[in-house]
């Protein structure tokens, strides 16, 4: 199933949003991720950071770079946004200031842009739609 100009736009989008963010990990904003990480993570923080920057980086450019294999892009960017959501629980819940949110309220609206960004990934790569098959 094609995808729309919009939906390509979008993929693309996301795709530098991610790599922009992985690149911020190991460079200019790893203390803030460094306080995001959940002190029940049984990984050494740093390594937590490093590890998921490079993720998002990987990420980030194949949703820009591998569009025959969008639709599973989408999905793993999906689980990608999953997977770190307990990051930002944590943040909320430990009352981090990182990233400019410095109050409860910040943190908490923050938690609903996270399913917006999964949305965003299976939309963008039609990962939504069924095979026609």
């Amino acid at each position: 199933m094609r995808t729309s100009k919009l939906q390509n736009i979008a993929r693309i989008t996301l795709g530098a949003f991610l790599a922009f963010a992985g690149i911020s990990h190991l460079t200019f904003n790893r203390s803030e991720f460094l306080a995001q990480v959940p002190k029940w993570l049984p990984v050494n923080p740093d390594l937590t950071v490093i590890l998921s920057g490079i993720v998002e980086i990987s990420l980030g450019l194949a949703l820009i770079f591998a569009v025959r294999y969008k639709k599973w892009m989408g999905i793993t960017a999906a689980v990608f946004f999953v997977l770190i959501f307990p990051g930002n629980i944590a943040q909320y819940v430990n009352k981090v200031n990182a990233f400019g949110l410095n109050t409860d309220k910040a943190r908490l609206i923050r938690l609903f842009f996270q399913p917006v960004l999964i949305l965003w990934a299976l939309w963008s790569t039609n990962a939504l739609k069924k095979n026609s098959h």
